[in-house]
């Protein structure tokens, strides 16, 4: 049985830079595809796991979840997916594929998931694995070398417009723009609503606007935001900081919804008569499914829809690390695989 050896880079603890390694693979499972990496986007998310914020890191840890390239091989039970063929992978590389969320759609929250830099090796390297139906196609028209955070940020502000019913007569705002929040005001834009952005960096104002904010109000000024009350359907919240929840939430109509991305990780204080007055709802999801993914990409691709991009090659990934620590990314890093 041929094995395979895979380089990539790896944290060996909480905090600690990337080191190259190599690793064997070992066997590729009968309904596993092999993806080949070109490019790998570089999220929040994987400075969230490589410092162990959410206590869940596995170290080593190999991250990168925001993959695409194309499919070197394939297990014998894979379905509709052929070698050569241009995919995509996110957050979530397995799903048990037999449970109650998973038979009716959402693997996504399938108790028995597998993330792909949680105890799996991610896309910081020249291969990475999922289960076949995780490997999702990408459209042809899509620029792959910018696609990477569509994998993850993407799906992630796309898929409460579909769960919520959000309507292209709908008022929606989006707090914080930034990976996740350029593509919101993307989407919603593209979607039809009116778009309102709050952002607190000033000297984003003029981008916020090409990204389809009809207008932008400071998320650090309370009268600013209180200017806007009883005006959206729906705000969605991309940033992980404390706010002043009982502003925002008073941004609201009635029968508003409050729908959390951004990983908080403060308890959030609501008071009840903030809900009850006004019949408001506060709401939150992860990434989404794979059809999720693959009707994202398409409404990306028609309507044009990409990450604001800035690239680094592989081997300079502590650098990437840096950069988006420091908050300067400017509005998502992909990662060029540059193995020789």
């Amino acid at each position: 049985m041929t094995m395979t050896r895979v380089r990539a880079w790896a944290s060996h603890g909480a905090k600690q830079k990337l080191e190259p390694i190599d690793y064997e693979a070992g066997p590729l499972g009968p309904e596993e595809v092999e993806l080949r990496v070109e490019f790998c986007g570089l999220c929040h998310s994987d400075l969230s796991i490589l410092n162990n914020d959410w206590g869940m890191s596995q170290y080593p840890v190999i991250p990168g979840h925001e993959a695409v390239g194309r499919i070197s091989a394939v297990g014998d039970q894979v379905k509709g997916l052929r070698i050569g063929q241009r995919a995509g992978l996110g957050w979530t590389s397995a799903s048990c594929m037999y449970c109650h969320q998973c038979m009716t759609g959402n693997h996504h929250l399938c108790g028995q998931s597998v993330a792909t830099i949680v105890g799996h090796p991610g896309a910081f390297a020249e291969k990475v694995r999922s289960h076949w139906a995780w490997a999702v196609p990408l459209p042809d028209a899509l620029d792959i070398s910018s696609a990477g955070p569509l994998l993850c940020g993407g799906v992630t502000v796309f898929a409460p417009f579909a769960t919520y019913g959000v309507k292209p007569t709908d008022r929606v705002g989006v707090v914080g723009i930034g990976g996740l929040g350029h593509l919101a005001l993307q989407f919603a834009n593209a979607w039809g609503c009116e778009v309102t952005a709050f952002s607190s960096n000033p000297s984003k104002m003029e981008e916020v606007r090409k990204f389809g904010a009809h207008r932008v109000v400071s998320s650090r000024d309370r009268a600013g935001i209180l200017k806007a009350a009883n005006s959206l359907d729906v705000l969605l919240v991309t940033a992980n900081v404390p706010l002043d929840w009982s502003a925002f939430l008073q941004t609201l109509k009635p029968n508003g919804r409050m729908h959390l991305v951004g990983a908080v990780l403060e308890p959030i204080p609501v008071g009840a008569f903030d809900l009850i007055s006004g019949q408001k709802s506060i709401s939150g999801s992860p990434t989404g499914s794979p059809a999720a993914m693959s009707s994202m990409l398409d409404f990306a691709s028609r309507h044009h829809i990409a990450p604001q991009v800035e690239h680094f090659p592989l081997s300079k990934v502590n650098d990437a690390i840096a950069h988006l620590a420091a908050g300067k990314a400017r509005y998502r890093v992909v990662l060029d695989a540059d193995f020789t």
